[in-house]
């Protein structure tokens, strides 16, 4: 992701970090636990956590639970990756980003006690979050996985709150294993005796597996469908479960999936007993809700200046199958709604890490015209000819344009021959998006 210019401390901080990177990453424990036990456990030190696991949506449910929170009253601790724009969003202290001098020092404290030895730059911002989490005063923690759940560096917390899985679909299989029984057993690594935990929306094979972990530990969760379920209604979202129906605010973030986040928050808050947290605080949270690069519309900026008139551009981190199929989702609603209909673009870069066939699959039956680009930065791009063929094999149009200010210039030029503004959609990448973002909003 792109760094802000600033504090030359704080950028030099990260740069030593990212040097004790391990040249093959080997998911384990064993690293961060013998660097939080040489910081003297800050992990031990934490407020409630609510730990959050899965492949779509992560994000977007935590966003609407902290809104939640924050608008009854209650201090919130946050910590999600990657960051769009500037590092120091992972880390949310009580309501607001950790400041640069903060974070600096804490690096430099977790620095001396690891001594060089080798550890992944996840561990240790982890480690580092914990520093912050635990000497900071807050009445919860919201802890979003970074890979996987199992082996993941935040799996260290001995008893959270509660624990949460969201959709989870085919994504970082070169570390979590080809199919989906192997990447949901990692998932439900986070899940604990004793903990309560709360399933969004799931595939049968994954709940499967889901389910068979949580009878093994004794639990008894609070599943979609079976537990609880919503839905957008009238301008609305509906929310049912055992106790009833519930009617709250259309949630703030774009996109008709975004149903299913919320309700999942909805479902999640209902868990902590500890804390009360009301439908009328839930509805104010939803309204006022905030998170960038998930469907995200754009209104100023160069890429606005460079696009034709009457352009609708959207920004989205979506970059796997289940990503894909929920923007295919909502942009054949958006289709289906327009009273002219809008030629539909999508400009998508993205890692070599992923896969373009199952990203694009799903959006296919909206016969977008597509622009690859290459992700600007010190990224492993996935190379132009890789991604335009697969596109090609999915029946799609596809052109190389090398960079955003091509693809723009191209939209145009086909906007000014059609006289239809058009919908541009910017997706597959969040770092990507974080570029985007810094540039244009």
């Amino acid at each position: 992701m792109p760094e802000a210019a600033g504090d030359e401390g704080l950028a030099g901080a990260l740069r030593r970090m990212e040097a004790l990177h391990p040249r093959v990453i080997d998911l384990t424990l064993g690293r961060i636990e013998r660097l939080l036990a040489a910081l003297d456990h800050p992990e031990r030190r934490l407020p409630p956590v609510v730990h959050v696991a899965g492949t779509n949506g992560k994000g977007s449910t935590i966003a609407y639970m902290r809104a939640g929170l924050e608008a009854a009253g209650y201090r919130v601790h946050v910590y999600t990756s990657p960051h769009l724009v500037r590092f120091n969003e992972r880390i949310r202290l009580a309501g607001a980003i950790i400041a640069d001098d903060h974070l600096r020092e804490l690096i430099e404290r977790a620095e001396t006690v690891n001594d060089g030895a080798e550890i992944t730059f996840f561990e240790i911002t982890t480690a580092v979050a914990y520093l912050a989490f635990a000497e900071t005063p807050a009445d919860i923690l919201l802890l979003e996985t970074g890979l996987g759940g199992r082996l993941d560096a935040t799996n260290v917390i001995p008893a959270p709150a509660l624990s949460v899985i969201t959709p989870i679909s085919l994504d970082h299989q070169q570390f979590l294993g080809d199919s989906l029984l192997e990447i949901a057993g990692e998932k439900a690594g986070i899940l604990k005796a004793g903990t309560p935990a709360v399933f969004g929306p799931q595939s049968a094979t994954v709940l499967d597996v889901l389910q068979a972990r949580a009878r093994g530990l004794g639990l008894q969760p609070m599943t979609h469908g079976a537990g609880w379920r919503a839905r957008l209604e009238a301008g609305k979202l509906i929310y049912q479960s055992a106790a009833g129906e519930r009617v709250f605010p259309r949630p703030g973030l774009a996109g008709a999936y975004q149903a299913e986040n919320a309700g999942l928050a909805v479902a999640a808050l209902s868990r902590l007993t500890a804390f009360e947290v009301d439908d009328a605080a839930i509805g104010r949270g939803f309204e006022q809700v905030e998170w960038p690069a998930r469907l995200q519309r754009l209104t100023q900026g160069p890429l606005i200046d460079a696009g034709p008139a009457g352009m609708e551009l959207w920004l989205d981190g979506g970059h796997n199958a289940g990503a894909g199929a929920a923007l295919a989702a909502t942009l054949l609603d958006w289709t289906i709604d327009d009273l002219v209909p809008r030629p539909l673009y999508v400009v998508f870069g993205m890692v070599v890490s992923k896969d373009p066939a199952g990203f694009l699959g799903p959006l296919a039956a909206l016969s977008p015209k597509l622009a690859y680009v290459t992700i600007p930065g010190d990224h492993q791009n996935l190379a132009a000819d890789v991604a335009c063929e697969a596109a090609r094999g999915l029946g799609l149009d596809v052109r190389e344009m090398g960079d955003l200010a091509g693809a723009m210039a191209w939209i145009e030029a086909e906007t000014a021959r059609t006289g239809v503004p058009p919908r541009v959609l910017i997706a597959g990448s969040l770092y990507l998006a974080g570029v985007v973002l810094a540039e244009n909003a």
